[in-house]
């Protein structure tokens, strides 16, 4: 009894459970820097981005600099400045804008405001789809039959990019039918169709995880011995659920983090006064404070949600995960041979879109702007002429190749990471809440727009979630009984690492990656089509879709194929990916 006592004063004492919090704020600190210190580190003049922002007309002279400088005290430095303005914010001000001259903090806290209320009912949208996804799943784990879907529908709204999908609403919605306002932010009615535009591919994301996860769970031993007991339908789903719902929480909570600080250009297409549009405004305009100020907002607001979600996730645990009790899957999900329809209908269709088309010429601009689809233009052309076909066939190769190359990267760096959970809850949850437009700006501003450069933005920010699901799934395979005994075994880490932790992580992860596939397309869909990626005459998927765009309404062939294309790379992605784990074939 004397000894326990200080043994547990020393627990009590230890500094394991300050190590996340300490991973936050060494990684939000480290982000603020860099933030603060991109100006310089971009090796040109703030003041010379300063006066083209204020003033495009105006010669920049010497004397117009020098004004500027000793206005904003840029002359004082880059650390002296970032000094100052967090004292400033410690005081509740966060210094003025430098393109305006007003006071940041207000105007930046209001468009959160705006954000968050779109992320709320964008959410909703979320969960109605996600519910909609996982009913058939659920129906068949009820019946015994569990086996893995295609997930065809989950991977179609996942692909759709949210800023063609916002364009799609806009122009059906309010230009033909007149239903619904078209812009601005004024009332319920003009929250309706952006919460679409960014809760359908939320909505199919957590809705091809969920699928995933109850599936996982229905092979759980408990689940058979429960229905042969007599227990009710509602009570083994609301069983499986709270059961399926822990390893998928921090998921959840990036999902919303995502809607808020990934909602850019969907605000941008409604005209909606949001953080996200600010956040890119100011760093367009390399707008320091208003910069600075916008990141750290998304960046509490991740750091909120990520603890909410890790709570939220230690209750529905409970005392199974304190005492070491989870419950292991059995991992004997069949697949049925009619899924195979689905990957083999999507690969047909883009081998042939390709092979028709690699012959072509994607540059020559031949024919007439926005000429109709014909026997010798079968997808018709763009606005400068060019043959639609041969630039989507010639743009799979590069829109591909560079999701390929960043998935690989990110499943690597998730898996490394997501090893050590404790250590990665602040690096995990601060880059989820950075928007891959936002790292697209920073890697623009430091070697300008390119291929590679949107690869480096995009692999920056993309290696979270997988490392926030690794993170989960080791979390859960350590707190299994059959883990936690080994160390009394005498089984060492590293057999332990590749003998249990490992094959119970990388399938699960892997599934993750490939869902992550086509969402990696659109992230680099989005730099092409902010100008952060590619550059034209590229025939990258982004810039393609960019260039139609403006013709949506009078010639919707030319965004409608290269989205097709995007949801065909998708459905292949995730359908394959749902073969991966599976022990026997359906009989």
């Amino acid at each position: 009894m004397i000894n326990a006592i200080p043994l547990r004063l020393w627990r009590s004492l230890s500094p394991e459970p300050f190590i996340p919090l300490l991973s936050r704020l060494v990684t939000l600190a480290g982000v603020v820097v860099l933030v603060g210190l991109l100006p310089w580190l971009s090796g040109r003049d703030p003041a010379l981005s300063i006066l083209r922002a204020r003033s495009a007309e105006q010669e920049a002279t010497p004397e117009a600099l020098a004004a500027i400088r000793a206005q904003l005290g840029l002359e004082s430095g880059p650390l002296e400045m970032l000094q100052r303005w967090l004292m400033g914010l410690l005081h509740g001000d966060a210094g003025n804008s430098w393109i305006s001259g007003a006071p940041v903090l207000p105007g930046m806290l209001k468009s959160a405001q705006v954000s968050l209320m779109l992320m709320g009912f964008a959410m909703l949208v979320a969960i109605v789809t996600a519910t909609l996804i996982c009913l058939p799943v659920v129906r068949r784990g009820l019946r015994g039959q569990v086996s893995r879907s295609s997930g065809a529908m989950g991977a179609a709204l996942t692909a759709l990019p949210e800023f063609l999908l916002a364009s799609l609403l806009l122009v059906v919605f309010a230009a033909w039918l007149n239903w619904l306002p078209p812009y601005g932010w004024r009332g319920l009615s003009y929250v309706v169709l952006p919460a679409l535009a960014l809760g359908l591919p939320a909505g199919g994301l957590l809705g091809r995880l969920f699928s995933d996860g109850l599936s996982a769970t229905f092979t759980e031993r408990w689940v058979a011995t429960w229905s042969v007991a007599g227990f009710s339908h509602r009570r083994i789903t609301l069983s499986v659920l709270r059961r399926t719902l822990p390893s998928l929480m921090p998921q959840v909570g990036m999902v919303m983090v995502g809607l808020t600080g990934g909602a850019i250009a969907v605000e941008q297409v409604f005209s909606i006064p949001g953080l996200g549009r600010a956040t890119l405004g100011a760093a367009s305009a390399q707008d320091m404070p208003a910069l600075q100020t916008g990141i750290l907002i998304l960046l509490v607001i991740a750091i909120v949600l990520g603890s909410l979600a890790n709570i939220g996730r230690a209750l529905l645990l409970g005392r199974a995960f304190r005492l070491g009790a989870l419950p292991v899957a059995h991992n004997e999900q069949s697949v049925s041979r009619r899924a195979w329809i689905v990957p083999v209908v999507a690969i047909t269709l883009l081998c042939v879109l390709i092979a028709a088309g690699i012959t072509r010429d994607p540059f020559n601009s031949a024919f007439m702007r926005l000429e109709t689809p014909s026997f010798g233009l079968p997808l018709g052309a763009d606005g400068t002429g060019r043959d639609i076909l041969a630039r989507v066939a010639h743009g799979a190769l590069s829109t591909i190749g560079m999701a390929v190359v960043v998935v690989g990267f990110t499943l690597i760096l998730g898996l490394l990471i997501g090893l050590a959970p404790r250590l990665a809850t602040g690096p995990i949850e601060i880059t989820k809440a950075t928007p891959p437009t936002i790292a697209g700006l920073i890697v623009a501003g430091l070697i300008g727009p390119s291929t590679s450069g949107a690869i480096i933005a995009v692999t920056a920010v993309a290696w979270a979630p997988l490392a926030a699901h690794t993170a989960a799934l080791v979390t859960e395979a350590k707190a299994q009984p059959h883990v936690r005994i080994t160390p009394l075994l005498g089984v060492g880490r590293l057999r332990l690492m590749g003998r249990y932790i490992l094959p119970a992580v990388i399938g699960p992860v892997f599934r993750h990656a490939m869902l992550r596939l086509p969402g990696v397309a659109l992230a680099l869909a989005a730099l092409g089509f902010l100008g952060l990626g590619p550059r034209p005459p590229s025939p990258e998927w982004g810039l393609v879709l960019a260039e139609g765009m403006p013709y949506i309404e009078r010639a919707p062939w030319a965004v409608l194929i290269p989205a097709l294309a995007l949801v065909l790379l998708s459905v292949l992605a995730v359908s394959l990916s749902s073969f991966v784990g599976s022990s026997k074939p359906a009989r």
